[in-house]
């Protein structure tokens, strides 16, 4: 296995620092790989199996979403073309977009979170000049993120002999993604309304049916089996036949915010992938501040390069945003948490400002000591 981040997680097996104060590690856990890191500092709290090469289903979204994202504005239109559903694999998630229809990007993105529809993931990859591109520009991104493990072979995470991923790089992606508004907004939205066809009367009067949709991720909605995580954010499940059930989630708690990667549980359990993570934010929720870390999240290239330059100040501090969201002037004074219900589109989703050290990306800079925003549905859910 890689050792980026550290030569512990190049180690087969279960990474921890247990020492005294330290809460044992879960014993019930049967995923093949997984972590736990803090996702402001960094630090890996404890891993298993962390950089093997796995296929990932649809966590690759995430990827394609980071990539993607800066490319379009929520408010641009496209008319959907039956090139644009082409290819699409068989039994793939779909949020049910139909030709010669016409959706804004924030209705796509929607149906990528949302639903992880293959679909929506489509469409955008035509209007990003089609889904060679887009690969080609996710394995880039990848690699600029050294997430090393990593290579794309369809945007969607859809099964493709070749396309890897780890619980090491599913994490470096998500805190990657995470620094983007937009990002934040979409894999914390609970349900939503998606535009359906577009029907004519006698009179000659057109309307547009909508159709509600939710989101997939059981730790954020609930379910039979799994209750909603308090301090749940995000972000993205994926689950196929070669992959298993692969999940990336982030939540906060005690002004913690945490990253859990759990990949292909071998327990043939409904929501077994749900229930691993909840035991491992349980775990790493207790022990952050008391465990040694084992490794790293490690800066992107430019970043690391950046930071590195001459005329960088002791924190390695600069201002400026990009164009996917990043935020780099944040308030370090916390806001009030607001208290409205769960957003249909999102839009109404009030974000507030957690505190600790975050490695924040804008442009080639790399920026330390701001602050993260995440939703208000994490401070609603404690």
């Amino acid at each position: 296995m890689s050792t980026v981040g550290g030569q512990r997680l190049g180690l087969a097996g279960a990474q921890v620092n247990l020492a005294s104060g330290v809460p044992v590690l879960p014993k019930d856990l049967s995923a093949r790989s997984w972590i736990v890191a803090d996702a402001e500092s960094g630090d890996v709290l404890a891993a298993n199996n962390a950089h093997w090469r796995l296929p990932p289903a649809s966590t690759l979204k995430m990827l394609f979403a980071d990539t993607v994202l800066p490319k379009f504005t929520k408010t641009e239109k496209h008319k959907v073309v039956p090139s644009d559903l082409a290819g699409i694999g068989s039994g793939s998630s779909m949020v049910g977009i139909k030709e010669g229809e016409t959706y804004s990007v924030h209705d796509l993105w929607l149906g990528v979170f949302l639903r992880s529809g293959n679909d929506a993931v489509h469409v955008l990859s035509q209007m990003n000049d089609g889904i060679d591109n887009t690969v080609a520009e996710m394995n880039a991104h990848a690699e600029e993120l050294q997430a090393l493990d990593t290579h794309a072979v369809s945007p969607d995470g859809y099964d493709q002999p070749g396309q890897v991923s780890s619980a090491y790089d599913l994490t470096l992606i998500a805190r990657s993604g995470l620094q983007k508004k937009d990002f934040r907004e979409y894999s914390s939205t609970v349900s939503a309304k998606f535009p359906g066809k577009t029907t004519k009367n006698k009179k000659g009067k057109t309307t547009r049916e909508s159709f509600e949709i939710q989101n997939t991720n059981r730790l954020l909605t609930g379910d039979s089996d799994v209750s909603v995580y308090p301090g749940i954010a995000g972000v993205k499940n994926g689950n196929t036949t070669n992959a298993g059930a692969t999940f990336t989630g982030v939540a906060e708690r005690g002004g913690k915010v945490l990253l859990v990667t759990v990949m292909n549980p071998e327990k043939d359990e409904n929501n077994e992938v749900y229930k691993e993570t909840a035991k491992l934010f349980d775990w790493g929720f207790k022990a952050v501040g008391k465990v040694q870390p084992v490794g790293e999240l490690v800066p992107p290239k430019s970043a690391a390069q950046a930071s590195a330059q001459p005329g960088a100040n002791a924190s390695g501090e600069a201002g400026g945003a990009d164009a996917g969201g990043t935020e780099a002037g944040a308030s370090s004074k916390p806001v009030a948490s607001a208290t409205a219900e769960g957003g249909t589109g999102g839009m109404g989703i009030a974000f507030a400002i957690t505190g600790g050290l975050l490695v924040v990306l804008a442009g080639a800079a790399f920026l330390v000591n701001r602050r993260w925003p995440l939703p208000d549905l994490v401070r609603r859910r404690h």
